[in-house]
């Protein structure tokens, strides 16, 4: 059966070099769309509710046309009660809201800094493009197509002395999802990786008191390292779970060769802790009242 966590493929294209990163693109590979498809039909059948597509970044593909699809399909045929993106916004376009708005339930940004200085410092910002000014931009789109926002934000050495009370306050998101900046090994750590992040890296201290000072906003979902390890279930593009148990990624069989019961098995994930970092919580827009 499954075990209840949102599988969260992702698209391994990318427009911004952050340095952090921890699925770093290693392969261009992109999984045929009616493939992709039949994996997803795959989990469903396994007990899937909730889909959340990520990268690299979702929109690269096709101008935003392969994810929105994968969106449209989910909704529509699978009948998934959720299905989520998260972009770091730099592509969208307000004609995919409307034409897959309908079908998105969250669309989650991701904003690490208020300051555009350093943004560029992180690496998040793409030629003469504001990254803050774009985040408005969409959360305005999000209202006008009823798609719930959410800011996914890294804390990390240039962003963990920020104040942030004010600007997530204005923007309102549903959730604001906080990580810890984290190293896996083969992607933003050691030999092989694509990304040095060890300048990035802040203790388990810095990340309390950048929770401390923004107590008081009520959609904060924190994640830490001890957390966020092998608390999702994560498919790569070749639709194989991804292990994170040792520090690193171990990808299984991939499901579409093995089928979706004996590739979780390889998973590494951690239910508990995945109910433990809130994991499971009113994901559907259908369910959520929000004023538009």
């Amino acid at each position: 059966c499954y075990d209840g966590g949102a599988p969260s493929p992702a698209i391994p294209v990318y427009n911004y070099k952050c340095g952090f990163c921890f699925h770093t693109a290693k392969t261009s590979f992109v999984l045929p769309l009616e493939e992709a498809k039949r994996g997803l039909a795959m989990l469903k059948e396994a007990g899937m509710e909730k889909i959340n597509f990520s990268g690299g970044e979702p929109f690269l593909q096709d101008r935003g046309e392969f994810v929105g699809k994968l969106v449209q399909f989910c909704k529509q045929e699978l009948e998934l009660p959720s299905v989520s993106i998260v972009s770091n916004g730099s592509l969208i376009r307000k004609l995919w809201f409307e034409k897959y708005g309908e079908y998105l339930d969250i669309l989650a940004i991701s904003c690490d800094s208020f300051d555009e200085d350093v943004n560029v410092l992180i690496g998040r910002r793409q030629g003469k493009k504001n990254h803050v000014e774009n985040l408005h931009k969409l959360r305005q789109w999000c209202r006008e197509y009823a798609v719930a926002f959410k800011i996914n934000s890294v804390i990390n050495r240039f962003n963990v002395e920020e104040d942030m009370n004010e600007q997530i306050k204005a923007l309102n998101p549903v959730r604001w999802k906080v990580f810890q900046c984290l190293l896996i090994e083969g992607e933003n750590s050691g030999e092989d990786a694509l990304r040095e992040a060890e300048k990035f890296v802040i203790s388990d201290e810095d990340f309390d008191r950048f929770l401390d000072r923004h107590k008081d906003v009520s959609c904060l979902v924190p994640e830490s390292n001890q957390k966020m390890r092998d608390s999702y279930l994560i498919l790569d593009e070749y639709m194989r779970f991804l292990n994170c148990r040792n520090g690193r990624k171990e990808p299984s069989k991939s499901i579409l060769d093995v089928g979706v019961e004996a590739a979780i098995k390889f998973s590494g994930f951690d239910e508990k802790m995945f109910l433990k970092r809130g994991g499971k919580y009113v994901w559907s827009k259908a369910d959520m009242k929000l004023d538009w």
